[in-house]
């Protein structure tokens, strides 16, 4: 079993998604379901989980809706203002919803590095655990210091870091983000996504083999028990196709036991996302 942990659909908007810029031209446009699941089914993937991309809670109904239409989106991750002191009725409202698992906010876009360890923000997050949400985590390394200080004051909130935090690829280990996993890795409550690699490296240019020490690292951290493939599709199209993204990440875990590989392909994330 194949489960994609991590990919987006979109209606493209010029003045919403401003962030992708004119390096990422090929994603100016829709993506649906119906755009994806020719894909899943050309690369054997069973079902997927797709992730916010707006901060709105209308994205988090125009996916909800999407999986209500098409079986393979086995979960979303949707979005709530954390900081409003209303989130937990919020939450309340989403949690009638079978196939939201967990929500996100995008903080690699706060200015400030300790966004996280903000009184009403975590306070919005100390609401999750009571309706059984998780919470993706996605920073840069940078922010990686506040994700510590977060999860450990949480220690019963299921956390998932997107795409490794998102280390500079194409300029090699950068042991301070490698110490930082290590440590974040510490909570035995974290997981981690390899996702989100190949759009990290410069110029979108790339060897597959300059991802494997960075998946070595989060692999002896985090061990084949909590670690989740996503693609990031389709982000990732702007730095290769679907199926670079499913086989970087399978030929990497081609040296694991048949049941580690299971897991990191798909059965962590069932578990993970109660799917």
């Amino acid at each position: 079993m194949i489960i994609d942990s991590h990919q987006h659909f979109w209606k493209y908007d010029p003045v919403r998604d401003d962030w992708m810029d004119d390096s990422m031209a090929v994603i100016r446009k829709d993506f649906l379901p119906s755009d994806l699941k020719p894909i899943f089914e050309a690369n054997g993937v069973d079902g997927c989980v797709a992730v916010q991309a707006d901060q709105s809670e209308e994205e988090t109904q125009f996916l909800l809706n999407l999986a209500i239409n098409h079986d393979f989106i086995k979960g979303v991750v949707g979005w709530v203002d954390f900081l409003d002191a209303n989130v937990e009725e919020r939450l309340e409202y989403f949690a009638s919803h079978n196939s939201i698992k967990g929500f996100r906010h995008i903080v690699q876009a706060e200015p400030d590095p300790n966004f996280m360890l903000r009184e009403d923000f975590q306070s919005g997050i100390g609401c999750l655990s009571s309706f059984g949400f998780t919470y993706d985590i996605l920073v840069y390394p940078h922010q990686l210091p506040a994700a510590i200080e977060m999860v450990r004051k949480f220690p019963n909130q299921k956390f998932v870091l997107d795409h490794i935090a998102k280390p500079e690829v194409s300029k090699g280990m950068d042991e301070r983000w490698a110490q930082h996993i290590n440590t974040l890795a510490e909570a035995p409550n974290v997981c981690c996504k390899l996702s989100g690699m190949v759009t990290e490296t410069e110029n979108f240019e790339w060897k597959e083999t300059e991802f494997y020490p960075f998946m070595e690292a989060v692999l002896e951290a985090f061990g084949t028990d909590r670690i989740l493939f996503g693609s990031d599709w389709p982000v990732c199209l702007v730095a290769g196709t679907y199926e670079n993204v499913v086989s970087i990440v399978a030929n990497f875990v081609q040296q694991l036991s048949p049941t580690e590989q299971q897991n990191i392909m798909g059965l962590n994330a069932v578990r993970f996302y109660n799917l």
